[in-house]
């Protein structure tokens, strides 16, 4: 089964075919278009001798139409001077003999023979001979029929829930740049990639493809919301992708914040590299990652190297700003008066030049709600003053366009994950929102108000994925991010937060995004008293509905619960926070994890004894209960990197630790070294075993641990290491290249106008 190439554009057809038949040929082509050469998608020219090559995609139209195409095309050939020696013709479309028989007739001498004529079934001849021009148009392949179904059936889509027709949309806009195959060798090169730039540059997209590419190979997709996920989840046996999108853009960087996440990077990233079967992809805002780097003990450490796992993207050529625009307008259906208005004005070229060029731009100004509410003679004005006011973008329609009850479903969809809401999540948060938001601003509600605005918005603010709601463009996001500054609305808001992740967003906005004055701060984190009150019995994890057995997190974990209550404490000065915070570490429901709660319970204990919380009420009293909580952990399992990673947390202030946890971390680490057979046999993750060997050769002789017995440990661990690598296949490098094979062409005004002008006279 081949390629049928709708997912391809006219411009990305020519670009294949240039491609394709000029390795069959052994020749290159160079690019032309539409326009002045018409009659000509690529030529070849040994001194006055040329082979003219023409592409015609007409994948959905019938062979009449395709027919009286080639009679106006046999006039504008018969015109070239001087004339071809060779001219090939390649058309998207099925053909028959009795097809390629008229068409032969109707171009004349110049064609030497039917088989210059290149229908469908001919080019996937073609790509199965030259495989490696079918890995380099990367947008082909991932369309294949085949690639496409394991992107779409990759399970980690739950997590952000898109659907075929998200997926082939992205596909089909994506313009192929140069940074696909830097990404790509550096993911091989390294295992990791960080893909850092500007907000809105197309850092999600490049992400996005990278991934694709590999599920493509048969690659296992792990999208992870937190490092924890990824440790969670990595196994040696498997080949896994983990993708981790904006990976500090939840953290405030400040040096107490950030170290609850750089060195779970560091561990994670170390983690991946040992690993012959994992790669890691992450991307991250510019100025938030050269910050980070600069106040992180990890990220700034010389050893971790991280400046190699580096790509900076978001200088595009104006071949690629061009391509992306086009894509859009092509594949969006943008009508063809508002192309036609942007053409004639010469607002294109201006488009492609901007110094504000942004692919979230042009993503929202191509919007189907975009261009239904501007006329065409108003389009080309619209889209420079988004240009000119990025801002503007979504103002006017969030502020005039969408009842006032839509505004509050969005409210509550920002300080939702940024990853999307399920529904019925989102409903809580909204019902809550919305009834105190209308009581305070005396506006009238309908029980319906949820699913009503659920439907206003749906295709124009919002997407709809099964149970899962996102906005439909990270600019709305963006466009929030700054509307959302008025203390009253804050406030009103944090009074209606019904679960802890959603407050802590909500918290992170006002005192890291906004960075609101002190005593706005003390009003808003005031009125999170309520669901304060809730903190201790609002569930972490909830079993999962789809997979019996299976639980998944929820909430916020009980020791980021009790940080948070910390620092509206610090804001408003008011004991019942600390009081609550006292009650969780006396009283965990469900208990405190190890994995997920053990090193920021010891990073608590340093804040209350000496840093950021050591003058608050009732600190030392705290401080007890959290050593309470570390000997309790200690007293149940801990996996021995875990175990590590607390111990190593611990050493960092040990003074600030009382003798009674050392003690219990101690007779923890007897117990696993004891237990090493057993719990090496539940893992299946080589570098994790490795780990623990790590966290045994460190540790043990801290416990006074005889090396005869940590010897045994570890031996029974590398039995298991070795039982392990009998069963794995080393991954190899992934066959696409994202390289493709045309040389770099000029790309002037001429070649702009060649590019666009079938969009107008199509």
């Amino acid at each position: 089964m081949g390629y049928d190439f709708t997912n391809l554009s006219p411009a990305d057809f020519e670009d294949l075919i240039r491609d394709l038949i000029g390795q069959e040929l052994s020749i290159r082509f160079e690019s032309f278009g539409a326009g002045p050469d018409g009659g000509i998608d690529g030529r070849h020219a040994v001194g006055r001798h040329s082979t003219i090559l023409q592409a015609k995609h007409y994948v959905r139209s019938t062979f009449a139409t395709l027919k009286a195409v080639m009679k106006k095309e046999r006039l504008s050939v018969d015109k070239i001077r001087p004339k071809p020696k060779r001219y090939i013709l390649a058309t998207s479309r099925r053909l028959t003999i009795a097809n390629k028989k008229t068409l032969a007739r109707l171009m004349g001498p110049v064609l030497r023979s039917e088989g210059d004529i290149f229908c469908a079934a001919d080019l996937n001849g073609l790509l199965r001979k030259f495989p490696e021009v079918e890995r380099a148009n990367i947008k082909l392949w991932l369309s294949g029929a085949a690639v496409l179904e394991r992107v779409i059936r990759s399970a980690a889509y739950e997590l952000t829930a898109m659907s075929r027709a998200d997926i082939e949309a992205k596909v089909s806009v994506y313009a192929q740049n140069p940074s696909f195959k830097e990404a790509r060798d550096k993911l091989e090169r390294n295992h990791v990639v960080i893909i850092s730039g500007p907000p809105g540059v197309g850092k999600t997209t490049l992400a996005e493809m990278l991934s694709y590419a590999y599920i493509g190979e048969e690659w296992e997709f792990v999208a992870i919301r937190s490092l924890d996920d990824g440790l969670a989840a990595i196994k040696d046996t498997k080949k896994q992708i983990f993708f981790f999108d904006d990976f500090l853009g939840q953290i405030a960087l400040d040096a107490r914040a950030l170290a609850s996440k750089d060195s779970d990077l560091a561990r994670f990233i170390r983690r991946v590299q040992n690993s012959s079967n994992a790669r890691f992809i992450l991307t991250t805002r510019a100025p938030i990652f050269e910050e980070a780097r600069r106040v992180s003990e990890h990220l700034g450490n010389p050893s971790l190297d991280i400046v190699k796992y580096l790509l900076d993207v978001g200088i595009y050529t104006r071949r690629i700003r061009a391509r992306i625009l086009y894509n859009h307008l092509f594949v969006r259906g943008t009508p063809k008066e508002h192309i036609k208005a942007l053409w004639s004005s010469g607002t294109i070229r201006k488009i492609v030049d901007h110094k504000n060029y942004n692919p979230r731009i042009i993503e929202g100004m191509t919007d189907g709600l975009r261009t239904r509410e501007i006329s065409a003679e108003a389009y080309p004005k619209a889209f420079l003053d988004a240009l000119d006011n990025p801002h503007q973008l979504w103002d006017t329609a969030f502020r005039t366009h969408i009842p006032t009850k839509c505004q509050h479903l969005l409210y509550g969809l920002f300080f939702s994950s940024e990853y999307g809401a399920v529904l019925d999540d989102l409903k809580v948060a909204y019902n809550a929102v919305h009834a105190l938001l209308c009581d305070t601003y005396n506006i009238a509600r309908d029980p319906k108000d949820f699913e009503e605005s659920l439907r206003i918005l749906e295709g124009g603010f919002i997407a709809i994925n099964g149970t899962t709601v996102s906005f439909i463009n990270p600019s709305v996001r963006d466009y929030l991010s700054d509307y959302l500054d008025d203390v009253t609305l804050l406030a009103a808001c944090a009074n209606a937060a019904q679960k802890a992740d959603w407050a802590q967003s909500l918290w992170h906005h006002v005192r890291v995004t906004k960075l609101l004055a002190p005593p706005a701060q003390a009003t808003i984190a005031n009125a999170f008293g309520k669901v304060a009150q809730a903190f201790p019995n609002l569930p972490v994890m909830k079993p999962d509905p789809t997979e019996p057995n299976v639980w998944r997190f929820h909430d916020l974990g009980l020791a980021e619960r009790i940080s948070l209550l910390l620092e509206w404490n610090a804001a408003t000065g008011a004991g019942d926070f600390i009081d609550i915070a006292m009650g969780i570490a006396a009283k965990p429901r469900g208990g405190f994890s190890a994995w997920n709660d053990g090193v920021r319970l010891v990073r608590l204990l340093h804040d209350l004894r000496s840093g950021d919380f050591a003058d608050l009420h009732r600190a030392d009293e705290l401080a007890a209960g959290i050593e309470d909580a570390l000997i309790d952990i200690f007293a149940g399992h801990v996996w021995a990197d875990d175990l590590d990673s607390i111990y190593e947390e611990m050493e960092r202030q040990p003074e600030l630790i009382s003798v009674m946890v050392f003690d219990a971390a101690r007779r923890a680490i007897e117990q696993r070294i004891e237990s090493a057979m057993t719990d090496a046999a539940g893992i299946e993750s080589e570098s994790t075993l490795e780990d623990h060997i790590k966290a045994f050769e460190r540790l043990a002789p801290l416990a006074s641990i005889p090396p005869e017995r940590v010897q045994l440990a570890i031996s029974e661990i590398q039995s298991r290491i070795a039982e392990i690598k009998e069963r794995t296949e080393k991954a190899t490098s992934p066959e696409f290249s994202g390289q493709t094979l045309r040389e770099k062409d000029k790309f002037d005004d001429l070649a702009l106008r060649n590019l666009f002008e079938p969009l107008v006279s199509a």
